[in-house]
């Protein structure tokens, strides 16, 4: 069952007794504000909330339904101010973002990971037991925000994820239809995407393998038709998009790699440097550095994980197909000298982030360059 958490902080006035942060009522009374803590467990069909106060008391539980309106409701109703609501992400962190937000309440996405390894120490797990955890752990202040999409991201995002589960359904039938003739003694061999299914045909020509094969081509059809659909919905979205247009300007970034950037990123601003981008979509080494022991070990993969082969294959395009001379490309070929091959491809891979997300930053278009030989020529 898929699981989604969200915390919430809340501040509540209440009488001197108590700790709290030192205010003043009508009558110049010194009151205490009492800060109370609040952590909602999500599973598919309930809720599990549970506010605990400043000194870790829990204060309040209950189960609610997963309706955001349901749950906005019951926040209200305790008349407390909230101070801050956090968000686990997961699937249903968006509709709940959103559900709360329009609600008024101050929200904050979690990171996922952060989140798993404090709940992980709890001997229990239930979902009462989470959602105390996790009010615990909004009481210490152990958790890292994350970005929300806009709705405008989510929905290309959707495309997006649509499009690369048609292409991994064909590929899975087209490997299906090869493993089974191959039974037989058929190899189809390399062929084009055009030329797959009457090769196939030819191939079981006579054989007794046409009921399978035939619903099994059939699927492919569609599932190419349906691919080609979404492909071409792409296409038109990046020429529409100023920001996406400007993007591909850069060799080896096509639509699909402008599109995926720009629904993942979705606001640059978040990002206060942009060689930090390479280390979000998990580009850069990890480092496990005790003591003496100080070594820089394979990328982190941390991230999305659509994006990071994107940019993989941006990078990969760029190197070895795109014909014109650029300073990237040239950078590039001279880290796979020394280098070798893959590891070019993950700096380069690591470098057309950040490029890219200076041009968003800056409103440029990407820069070639001049050859050494030109610009002596030119001095």
């Amino acid at each position: 069952m898929s699981r989604t958490t969200v915390i919430v902080v809340v501040a509540k006035s209440r009488a001197i007794t108590g700790k709290g942060v030192t205010g003043h009522s009508t009558e110049g009374i010194p009151v205490m504000t009492e800060i109370y803590y609040a952590g909602l467990d999500v599973s598919a069909r309930s809720v599990n909330l549970c506010v605990v106060d400043e000194d870790g008391r829990v204060t309040h539980e209950r189960k609610l339904g997963i309706e955001p309106e349901a749950i906005s409701a019951h926040l209200v109703s305790l008349e407390v101010r909230f101070a801050r609501i956090g968000l686990e992400a997961g699937m249903l962190s968006q509709h709940l973002y959103a559900g709360l937000a329009a609600a008024g309440l101050p929200l904050i996405c979690v990171e996922t990971r952060h989140m798993k390894a404090a709940l992980s120490a709890q001997p229990n797990k239930t979902d009462r037991h989470d959602a105390r955890g996790i009010a615990q752990m909004m009481r210490v202040g152990l958790f890292k925000p994350v970005h929300v999409k806009t709705p405008t991201s989510q929905r290309l995002r959707t495309v997006l994820t649509a499009r690369q589960l048609l292409r991994n359904k064909l590929q899975d039938v087209e490997n299906e239809i090869r493993g089974l003739i191959r039974n037989f003694g058929y190899h189809l061999g390399k062929v084009t995407a055009r030329d797959f299914e009457p090769r196939v045909r030819e191939l079981i020509a006579e054989s007794d393998l046409h009921v399978v094969a035939d619903a099994l081509l059939l699927a492919r059809r569609s599932l190419r038709e349906q691919f080609g659909r979404l492909d071409d919905l792409l296409v038109r979205l990046a020429r529409e998009d100023e920001i996406s247009r400007r993007f591909m300007t850069v060799p080896g970034v096509g639509p699909l790699v402008a599109l995926t950037f720009r629904a993942t990123v979705d606001v640059p601003a978040r990002f206060t440097r942009s060689r930090t981008v390479g280390a979000h979509f998990g580009l850069t080494p990890r480092k496990q550095q005790s003591g003496e022991v100080d070594r820089t070990g394979r990328i982190s993969r941390w991230g999305d994980a659509m994006m990071r082969s994107a940019l993989y294959e941006a990078a990969q395009v760029l190197l070895t197909r795109v014909k014109r001379w650029s300073a990237l490309k040239a950078w590039a070929a001279q880290v796979s000298r020394r280098r070798g091959h893959k590891k070019a491809i993950v700096a380069l891979a690591r470098r057309i982030g950040v490029i890219l997300h200076r041009m968003w930053i800056d409103g440029t278009e990407f820069d070639w360059g001049k050859r050494p030989e030109a610009a002596a020529q030119s001095a």
